[in-house]
């Protein structure tokens, strides 16, 4: 009976370091396949894979950015979910049925050169032919997909020594049918969410036209101009916000009026008119509300751009 436990116990531990290295390889494999397909670094946290439920789970996917910007983050995906036919991939294909990606945050950047970040993927500038996937790329087939489209971080470095910040509250959910390529599927992640905040521009999307990718309508757009303010609450002091929020303000363009009784700073960036109201909630509590207008027209990109900056000060 003790033997029999002990070798139990010994394939218990076998079987439990074949599922960790199984995972660990095909991580690997993905990781690698991602930075071909993008020619840009590609980090995964955590993958656990499925055969019972045919399912996997990815956490922490993070494309970052190309040579000749920033070393931060374009792409950060939280989770991914898949569901996958196992019986096509015994035969060498892969067929997922359903795959679910949260899109927390795409960090598009404009360098000095005016050269924008997502265009100079190598998935962009290969213009998404089906002769540039990599040789050992299996077929791919993807029923559905559903796409939860979180914010864009702009940063804009071709204007002058500060970057331009300007950020955009997307937060849908939208499905696509019928893809057939990886290329597909990167394409479709980086263009979607840049079509549904109005940025205009860029080559990827000429790349998800060819690839045969379906855009959103452009009454999407409009879901952002109904607002004209964006607001945060912050663990810091009421006299520490309004300074660091003055500093901002001054950086970025110019105080017109300000207030600190009221905590009411007035300020004009790049011909908008920018209000920020700072407001004390307890002693070490304090919330921000930042509004922008430019010609009367609401421009929440450019007051969620100001309470960006004002955040990563604080925080």
């Amino acid at each position: 009976m003790k033997k029999f436990i002990v070798i139990l116990g010994i394939l218990l531990i076998v079987i439990f370091t074949g599922s960790i290295l199984k995972d660990q390889i095909i991580k690997f494999v993905i990781t690698t396949v991602a930075t071909q397909v993008t020619g840009a670094p590609v980090h995964i946290d955590g993958f656990s894979l499925s055969v019972s439920s045919q399912s996997v789970r990815i956490s922490g996917f993070k494309i970052y950015n190309p040579k000749g910007f920033s070393r931060g983050i374009l792409v950060d995906l939280p989770k991914i979910n898949v569901k996958y036919d196992l019986g096509a991939l015994l035969k060498k294909k892969l067929h997922l049925v359903n795959v679910a990606i949260e899109i927390k945050e795409i960090g598009l950047e404009r360098n000095k050169e005016g050269k924008l970040n997502v265009d100079e993927l190598k998935v962009v500038k290969q213009g998404g032919k089906q002769g540039s996937k990599p040789a050992e790329q299996m077929p791919m087939q993807l029923d559905m997909l559903s796409l939860g489209m979180g914010r864009i971080v702009s940063k804009d470095y071709s204007a002058g020594a500060e970057p331009v910040v300007k950020v955009y509250d997307i937060n849908i959910h939208k499905s696509y049918k019928n893809i057939t390529s990886v290329q597909q599927l990167a394409a479709l992640i980086l263009a979607e969410p840049m079509k549904a905040a109005g940025i205009q521009g860029a080559a990827i999307y000429g790349v998800a036209m060819l690839t045969g990718v379906a855009v959103l309508p452009v009454a999407v757009a409009l879901t952002f101009m109904g607002r004209d303010s964006v607001q945060q609450e912050f663990t810091v002091t009421f006299d520490n916000v309004y300074e660091e929020a003055l500093k901002v303000l001054r950086r970025q363009g110019k105080i017109a009026n300000e207030d600190k009784a009221r905590g009411i700073i007035n300020a004009g960036i790049k011909s908008a008119q920018v209000n920020v109201k700072i407001i004390k909630k307890t002693v070490n509590r304090t919330q921000v509300v930042v509004s922008a207008r430019k010609y009367l027209l609401p421009k929440p990109e450019i007051a969620g751009g100001i309470l960006y900056e004002i955040s990563a000060k604080l925080n």
